[in-house]
């Protein structure tokens, strides 16, 4: 099962792995852990009925900023939350340090992901993503919003993506798409 918070931040609860960065328990929009929270565009702040290239308010842009976009957990949070680097992604999915659980809780497939280092667990849903105004493969796979461009040009973002078969992978993925976003905190 998921661990208790460890603490609080503006209300949020967060869980100590035993990471560099201390994990949300829950994505950003969501009521609970097991909930699949609202899906973003990278570095967009709000959520929207259509998510593609047309309705894209961030085109063109290279960093996370106040003038080139937005960090969606801080601004959505405050206090000293923020969207995790792709850094810290790696860190969590690193099997040395957590093992993952693909279950269902609260009624969403997704994974347990518990700390190798102190016992202590989040759980990440599969909310699947957003294209156009289509929610994909809810339940089977789940897409993570970094705050990390992609490697290729500025049209993509560097994203966590879950399924049963595979828990961790770092994906380019296009940035108008919709992602979940699990914040971290120092």
């Amino acid at each position: 099962t998921v661990s208790r918070p460890t603490g609080t931040i503006e209300g949020h609860g967060y869980v100590d792995l035993g990471l560099s960065v201390k994990w949300a328990t829950q994505n950003v929009g969501a009521d609970s852990p097991s909930d699949y929270g609202d899906y973003f565009a990278w570095g967009e702040t709000r959520p929207k009925s259509r998510y593609d290239w047309d309705n894209y308010k961030i085109v063109g842009k290279t960093s996370i900023s106040p003038t080139c976009g937005h960090d969606t957990a801080r601004e959505n949070w405050g206090g000293t939350w923020r969207m995790p680097t792709e850094a810290e992604f790696e860190e969590l999915c690193n099997r040395n340090n957590c093992k993952w659980t693909w279950k269902s809780q609260g009624g969403h497939w997704g994974y347990l992901v518990t700390s190798k280092i102190n016992g202590n667990s989040i759980f990440l849903p599969a909310a699947g993503w957003r294209r156009g105004t289509d929610r994909r493969r809810v339940g089977e796979y789940g897409y993570y919003r970094s705050s990390t461009l992609g490697y290729f040009n500025s049209n993509f973002a560097r994203s966590l993506n879950i399924n049963d078969l595979v828990y961790c992978t770092d994906e380019n993925d296009f940035c108008s798409n919709g992602h979940s976003v699990r914040p971290v905190t120092e």
